[in-house]
């Protein structure tokens, strides 16, 4: 919820002077005890951190997470704007929907609101073909897996599996 308001509103992190999300109480149960995390792994748990990658470079994926979410300054100053509320409509949903609400208040003094109700990769918002072969892309660099090359034609191989006689090729 927290992008798509940055890019409706067309804010930037550093315009952003508070951040409030409103969650289950099993996000703050779980992401509310990390405040300053010392490990990628604890980053991973700490709702401020995920919401200061997100700010910051546009997502929060594992890249993000070891290059920058204990290193970079702005992460860190922008995790400090972050807390968690609960919220009765995002709790008595959960766990058979994951909502995304969150309120945002800019430099200048004004408030803006966001909600997802399916979140990208839910059966109701799926990925499209080009978002999956990021997303394998990225996990291929990120482990060291493949080359970009290899990738591409693994990726290639995947799209033409409905149309192959057999899946041997892909093996």
């Amino acid at each position: 919820a927290l992008l798509a308001l940055m890019q409706r509103e067309g804010l930037d992190h550093s315009q952003i002077a508070a951040v409030t999300a409103r969650v289950h109480q099993g996000a703050i149960d779980v992401l509310g005890r990390v405040v300053e995390p010392q490990t990628v792994h604890q980053a991973k748990f700490s709702m401020g951190t995920v919401l200061g990658l997100i700010a910051v470079y546009g997502k929060a994926g594992l890249g993000e997470f070891h290059r920058h979410a204990l290193s970079d300054p702005r992460v860190a100053a922008f995790r400090e704007r972050v807390e968690m509320r609960l919220d009765p409509d995002v709790d008595a949903a959960y766990p058979q929907r994951w909502l995304g609400r969150v309120e945002v208040l800019d430099r200048q003094g004004r408030r803006h609101t966001a909600a997802i109700d399916e979140p990208k990769g839910d059966p109701g918002n799926t990925l499209s073909r080009d978002e999956l072969a990021d997303k394998f892309r990225r996990l291929l660099a990120f482990s060291g897996a493949a080359t970009d090359a290899e990738a591409e034609i693994l990726i290639q191989r995947a799209w033409g599996l409905r149309q192959a006689p057999s899946v041997a090729p892909l093996i």
